[in-house]
């Protein structure tokens, strides 16, 4: 808005536009969709990552669920990440919150590795005995955010904006096949081209098998 109006010839600044907004009563207009629902008679495990330092390659995984808007509605998103290297590990896509993607996602990350500690919120598809139990079996501990708490899942929190802002929100896509597709697009360009200035101008895949 600020730089319509200054292409309009008023010169404000942001600050003063968020301010004559708010006045005004005007926000942008974006779609919100609950991603996270828990069930009461589901564990939940503690946080275990509070004062904890990342120093390694599959030390700490994490997973979270986004929706992601077509045409004439929602898909939601599913992606489990590497905390250190920030390296997508796995994703998946469905037209329901149920648990089947989250497990199709973390069984396609399990092929190859497996964390120390996995970390999600406390939803419904992560709490489910099914996914809680995999990842027992696998040796890994289990460690889930307060309630509300965005902070304490934020590596992938800043993914889903990288993503929805350098992609999803760009390409408008039309169909379910148009959105698998350029995502499927995106995560490679992520994973293997794009620099993080945090990872020293490195790329997720160099810091991620380099850091093995």
């Amino acid at each position: 808005m600020t730089k319509h109006l200054r292409h309009q010839g008023y010169w404000v600044s942001p600050k003063r536009t968020a301010r004559l907004m708010r006045v005004m009563g005007l926000q942008a207009v974006t779609p919100k969709r609950r991603t996270t629902k828990s069930n009461p008679g589901h564990k939940v495990y503690p946080y275990l990552l509070r004062n904890v330092t990342i120093i390694r390659a599959n030390q700490v995984w994490s997973a979270d669920i986004t929706y992601v808007p077509v045409d004439q509605g929602f898909m939601y998103l599913v992606a489990i990440l590497d905390w250190f290297s920030r390296y997508v590990l796995s994703w998946q896509l469905s037209n329901t919150l149920d648990n089947i993607f989250c497990f199709r996602a973390l069984e396609r990350a399990l092929v190859h590795k497996k964390p120390e500690i996995f970390n999600t919120d406390q939803g419904v598809q992560f709490t489910s005995h099914g996914f809680t139990k995999r990842l027992e079996t696998a040796g890994v501990k289990i460690s889930m955010d307060g309630r509300g708490c965005v902070f304490d899942n934020i590596f992938i929190e800043r993914l889903w904006r990288t993503v929805k802002y350098e992609d999803i929100y760009l390409r408008n896509y039309a169909t379910v096949i148009e959105l698998e597709q350029g995502l499927d697009q995106y995560f490679r360009f992520y994973n293997n081209e794009r620099f993080h200035q945090s990872l020293g101008y490195r790329t997720p895949v160099q810091v991620y098998y380099d850091c093995q």
